[in-house]
């Protein structure tokens, strides 16, 4: 009698998860120009801290509104589509951006740019899921996310380059609005594969379901573990805003040099998070993101403790590695701790508390700004990082 035939292992890299590393790099990079921008937006618009920590709070509001949404469509449509739709938003927020006369303009183009990433998320992150073994999924997420990186550096390097060439801000998002349209067309170009399209779990597999795999999202580790990326993205959105004018108004540094240690801090990801996806395959994905976060924690604190634009910029680039290095591990949490039906609302969800929490963190941070000045805020954004730290460590189980 012949056995039943072992199916084979799926192919980490294929033309469908390239399509998702190029989308990926194209919906960060205008996107992550802003933080950069803010010294420019700053002075053009004549703004205060207090107005630049509301402009902050506007799109993460947008963000949390719209992610439940986000993912019921990412498991009830076509991965493609969605992705396409998301990378007509960035477009549309960067043609916005860069013919904003006033304030409420670039506002809204930063809404754009927030809600595209709000609906790219959840289904290029379960197509990629999906479309890898489970002792894979690691690495998958690594590839996924070097491309996220890359863009999110590619952003700042954009505005440093152009700016030192002479062009003004808006021209730099004008920039950016050919390339995104170019990806929507190679995105439609290329043949996906069905496992990661798919909606719901193949009848045929019911016997195939482990034990310990999901059912539903409605569970204490999957809830404590939002929390712990809740509290995270809290101290983070508390200096997002201020970095770079602290930079600029304290230390003396100009946009191209804050844009080039941003810039060179995603690139870092092109290596770093393959290398997290291996080590979290290798050593365990909460042991690797505990250790990842604490120490990307420590450096960034010790940043502002150094002196010179040099040591500052190490420092940093150090924080942001083993931050990067950190989600790999992270996204195949996620998709473990979520029902295969439901990955894209899992995914939703992890990226939801980000958004409560950006809305509050950033006029947290205006107030200590003003009434303390900036180093406060990096040092308390900081304990908080650290309390996510521990909150992560009691809320998921190895």
């Amino acid at each position: 009698m012949e056995s039943k035939q072992v199916e084979k292992k799926p192919p980490l890299l294929n033309m469908g998860v390239l399509a998702m590393v190029v989308t990926h790099a194209l919906i960060h990079a205008a996107g992550n120009m802003r933080s950069t921008i803010y010294p420019e937006i700053k002075a053009d618009f004549q703004l205060s801290n207090y107005q630049i920590g509301i402009i902050s709070a506007v799109p993460p509001l947008s963000q949390a509104i719209f992610s439940i949404p986000a993912g019921w469509i990412s498991d009830h449509q076509g991965s493609k589509k969605v992705i396409a739709i998301s990378l007509g938003m960035a477009a549309i927020g960067a043609a916005i951006a860069g013919f904003s006369v006033n304030p409420w303009m670039f506002v809204v183009s930063a809404v754009f740019l927030t809600l595209t990433s709000t609906f790219y998320h959840p289904p290029a992150h379960s197509y990629s899921a999906r479309v890898a073994s489970p002792e894979d999924r690691s690495k998958a997420m690594g590839f996924l996310n070097a491309g996220g990186t890359f863009g999110i550096s590619l952003g700042p390097l954009s505005v440093s380059v152009l700016l030192s060439l002479g062009f003004a801000w808006r021209q730099v998002y004008q920039f950016w609005v050919i390339p995104i349209i170019l990806g929507i067309v190679f995105l439609l170009m290329i043949k996906t594969d069905p496992r990661g399209e798919r909606n719901h779990v193949d009848e045929h597999k019911d016997e195939e379901v482990e034990s310990d795999e999901p059912t539903s999202l409605l569970t204490r580790e999957f809830f404590l573990y939002i929390a712990s990326r809740g509290v995270r993205m809290f101290g983070a959105s508390m200096f997002a805003p201020f970095l770079s004018l602290y930079l600029s108004e304290v230390r003396g540094w100009s946009v191209v040099q804050i844009g080039f240690m941003l810039g060179i801090s995603g690139i870092l990801g092109l290596v770093g998070s393959p290398m997290g996806g291996y080590l979290a395959s290798r050593f365990g994905e909460k042991r690797w993101v505990i250790v990842s976060m604490a120490l990307s924690s420590t450096f960034f604190v010790a940043a502002f403790y150094v002196p010179g634009i040099y040591p500052f910029m190490a420092m940093y680039l150090i924080y942001r590695l083993f931050g990067i290095m950190a989600m790999p591990g992270q996204a195949a949490i996620t998709a473990r701790l979520s029902p295969p039906s439901q990955m894209g609302m899992g995914f939703a969800l992890t990226f939801m508390p980000s958004s409560i929490t950006g809305v509050v963190a950033p006029m947290v941070g205006a107030w200590i700004a003003d009434y303390y000045g900036y180093l406060p805020i990096f040092i308390a954004a900081t304990g908080v990082m650290y309390l996510a730290v521990l909150v992560f460590s009691l809320a998921v189980k190895d």
